[in-house]
């Protein structure tokens, strides 16, 4: 049950410091390059970023690759406007001017236009949407802004970083400092883009264009774990704790990256249910993001051992606070439903009910998505079965689903230090 081992979304908001003027325009520019760079990922691969090409075998699913397409070429439309309205006082920080936006904007017509006549058909062939996504390609490459906010997502400093973290690492003067100035700003830069993600999750839109940030995501990691597998191997038989730092890293980030593939990306163009993609996008944003503030505090305790990843990265105390109450409210569901099971009489059943509708209210939204959904579903059937034979066997599979979820709540990385007390009887 991969949704209940990591907290709920991973809020990467508080990473986000260019804000210092409060202006939306230095987001909405971010915003332009992430969207563009996942385009040129996707559509450069033909949207076979996650390996998953050889299972799609009709056309309706490149006409739903070509409708993802479109739609984030809308999105960088309305960023253009948005952009272009705002003035371009801050567009040199970019390395941009606002006649290279502008052309931008106009080169996304054609592509646009194509994409939107395609679609009218109910099937898009393979060699179709390659030729579609040739033109993207091609008509965009001759655009001088293009590749500017491609280098955008793909370079950047440490302005995705929390501010202590650098503090720590980027204050010393160890011989490591060098190599993890090369190191953590590509986390900083997966982070940036994660950071979109999370803000869509947060306000409900819709999801799988989400998709094209996650092929780049995924483009962006693998060359991060290749760096960081190089610098191991540089270092031969060297057992230093650089080195075991590094290759933990790349270790743990391959590990996640390849469960968030295989199990959450892969095939979502073909996933039609709104709630299954969310429980998926979510998953996969948190595994992700999670996993890196993970790593990111590991690095800084190689410099002050005694860094707290809550003041490194904030929403941990919110994720703690929300597991701790989550564990214990599913515990003592867990020991209703087992003693209701064990005696199906009015008050214990009553007893149960009443714990349920309360959980319902508070606790259930700290779940994942898919994990609500799944306790929901008991509930309800629990609450509105009366007969003791159809009751019993429905406990039975209540208690066994709640225990495994409590048992994977509780190896939440957050709650390493705080063991679990069995209450005193």
């Amino acid at each position: 049950m991969l949704s209940a081992t990591i907290d709920q979304i991973a809020d990467t908001s508080e990473l986000t410091p260019r804000d210092d003027s409060g202006s939306a325009t230095v987001n909405a520019v971010l915003d332009l390059a992430g969207w563009t760079a996942g385009l040129d990922s996707f559509l450069s691969s033909a949207g076979d970023a996650f390996g998953d090409r050889a299972a799609q075998s009709t056309g309706t699913d490149l006409i739903r690759d070509l409708r993802l397409s479109r739609n984030v070429l809308q999105r960088c439309s309305r960023l253009v406007l948005q952009i272009s309205l705002a003035g371009d006082s801050i567009l040199p920080e970019f390395n941009l001017s606002m006649d290279e936006i502008l052309q931008f904007g106009a080169a996304l017509r054609e592509p646009l236009v194509l994409a939107e006549s395609l679609q009218e058909s109910d099937s898009l062939s393979l060699s179709e949407w390659q030729a579609w996504c040739r033109v993207f390609v091609d008509r965009l490459a001759a655009v001088p802004a293009f590749a500017k906010l491609v280098a955008l997502t793909d370079a950047g400093e440490d302005d995705h970083l929390p501010e202590i973290l650098q503090r720590t690492v980027f204050g010393t003067s160890g011989a490591e400092r060098p190599e993890y100035a090369v190191i953590l700003p590509r986390f900083g830069r997966i982070l940036r883009l994660l950071d979109i993600v999370g803000r869509m999750l947060a306000a409900d839109e819709p999801l799988k264009p989400s998709l094209l940030l996650f092929s780049r995501i995924n483009e962006m990691t693998l060359e991060l774990i290749a760096h960081l597998n190089q610098r191991v191997e540089r270092s031969g038989d060297t057992d230093d704790e650089f080195t075991a730092a590094i290759d933990g890293a790349s270790y743990m980030a391959s590990i996640e990256l390849k469960k968030v593939v295989q199990l959450e990306l892969a095939g979502l163009t073909s996933v039609r249910p709104p709630t299954s993609v969310y429980a998926r996008i979510e998953a996969a944003h948190a595994v992700l993001a999670e996993s890196f503030q993970h790593i990111l505090t590991g690095f800084a305790r190689q410099f002050e051992p005694t860094t707290d990843a809550m003041e490194l990265f904030p929403n941990f105390e919110i994720k703690l606070r929300r597991s701790l109450k989550l564990r214990q409210d599913l515990y003592d569901i867990m020991k209703l439903a087992q003693r209701a099971e064990r005696e199906p009489e009015p008050a214990p059943v009553a007893t149960l009910n009443a714990a349920l509708e309360t959980y319902l209210i508070e606790a259930v939204s700290f779940l994942f998505y898919k994990d609500k959904e799944t306790f929901e579903r008991f509930a309800e059937e629990i609450i509105v079965t009366k007969e003791k034979k159809d009751l019993v066997p429905i406990l039975h599979r209540f208690g066994a689903y709640v225990e495994t979820l409590f048992a994977q709540v509780n190896m939440r990385a957050v709650l390493e230090k705080h063991p679990f007390e069995i209450p005193k009887a």
